[in-house]
């Protein structure tokens, strides 16, 4: 017997409860970015790690930079309580956005993760902006 099949797998409803709820915490690059591709942004993008000029160098296109550190009651009420965050940060390496995420959490605010952060946008071939502003989604529409 395999350490693969040594223990046995979950029952169906099992597995299917337990992907259903990975996929209501995460999302991945190839989403995000088809998402914005369609034109059906219906999230806010956070870069949540690193220095403004980290930032500026490259970030996600449409991504705002807000470390975990500066998401506040105050910061978040610019946004109403039903807006899903996507929070990333620089890859699997770096848990900055399991950090933002869970200070959104705690606000009582829906977040998603972006597995992968950066490093998983620059696997996937996926451009990103340069400057200290968000920058245009046509980055992703000129990759298309």
């Amino acid at each position: 017997m395999s350490h693969v099949s040594e223990i046995p797998a979950a029952s169906f409803r099992d597995a299917a409860a337990h992907f259903a709820a990975r996929l209501s915490l995460e999302t991945d690059c190839a989403d995000v970015a088809a998402a914005m591709r369609a034109g059906e942004v219906d999230f806010v993008l956070l870069h949540v790690v690193g220095s403004p000029q980290a930032y500026a160098r490259r970030h996600v296109p449409g991504a705002i930079h807000l470390r975990h550190a500066d998401i506040t009651v105050e910061r978040m009420a610019q946004w109403s309580a039903e807006t899903l965050f996507v929070v990333y940060c620089a890859g699997p390496h770096c848990n900055g956005a399991d950090r933002a995420a869970l200070k959104l959490a705690r606000l009582g605010r829906p977040v998603k993760l972006m597995i992968g952060g950066v490093t998983g946008w620059a696997d996937e071939g996926l451009p990103f902006a340069e400057g200290s502003e968000p920058g245009a989604l046509r980055e992703l529409e000129e990759a298309a």
